[in-house]
């Protein structure tokens, strides 16, 4: 298992929009990720800050990202969360959500 960590921006004039749709997400996204092998995802904020983690139980993280990118309610639900959205300060071109370093974890 992998435990995946990100970060993001959310705009503070959405942020009650974003918290908003995460209260109810679409339920085809919360089954593309359990079909990706996605499992425990939380996300957290503080200020203007999002900090999401998950757990990762497959064996190809990039083709299990390509399918839930594929999918047409996942890019759906982007259409209303990405425009809440600034990505990190130091991502890369490509890059939305930035992928954090584990430098602990005490089980």
């Amino acid at each position: 298992m992998q435990r995946r960590a990100m970060v993001i921006r959310v705009k503070p004039e959405k942020l009650e929009e974003y918290k908003a749709l995460h209260a109810n997400p679409f339920p085809g996204v919360i089954a593309a990720l359990k079909a990706a092998n996605v499992s425990n995802y939380s996300i957290f904020l503080k200020d203007d800050v999002l900090f999401g983690y998950l757990e990762y139980t497959g064996d190809d993280w990039d083709a299990d990202m390509a399918k839930v990118a594929a999918d047409p309610e996942t890019q759906r639900w982007w259409t209303f969360t990405d425009p809440c959205q600034t990505p990190w300060p130091t991502a890369e071109p490509e890059e939305w959500w930035s992928e954090m370093e584990c430098v602990f974890h005490m089980d």
